[in-house]
């Protein structure tokens, strides 16, 4: 099992920056990729921005340019920094790990960007 625990999410205003993390611990060996997801009302969840165990990153064409995903593989975990924030970007952002075929999720932490 993988445990994950996000945290960085609030208010901002439009144009602000949030950055979230995401810790890991438990069984994290042979993590294949992890992520940031959103969840918007009323929406489906969609990839914000992963990164691989080879340093890969990919990103929603919505958040290419504002967000960047990273990782401190020292203290095990990524980092999601957002900048040029819009009313859009409100969500709820989960962190996820991938150690195929397994898939585990954070709690979640909510973004709201006010207009």
């Amino acid at each position: 099992q993988v445990q994950l625990v996000e945290s960085g999410g609030g208010l901002v205003q439009a144009g602000g920056s949030l950055r979230l993390s995401c810790a890991a611990s438990g069984s994290i060996f042979s993590i294949n990729a992890m992520g940031w997801y959103r969840q918007a009302p009323g929406k489906q969840r969609e990839s914000v921005a992963v990164i691989t165990s080879g340093g890969s990153t990919n990103y929603a064409d919505s958040v290419k340019g504002r967000f960047t995903i990273s990782r401190d593989n020292a203290k095990n975990t990524v980092y999601l920094q957002m900048n040029s924030l819009k009313p859009e970007d409100t969500a709820v952002y989960y962190c996820n790990a991938r150690r195929v075929p397994a898939s585990y999720w954070g709690q979640g932490t909510q973004v709201t960007v006010s207009s």
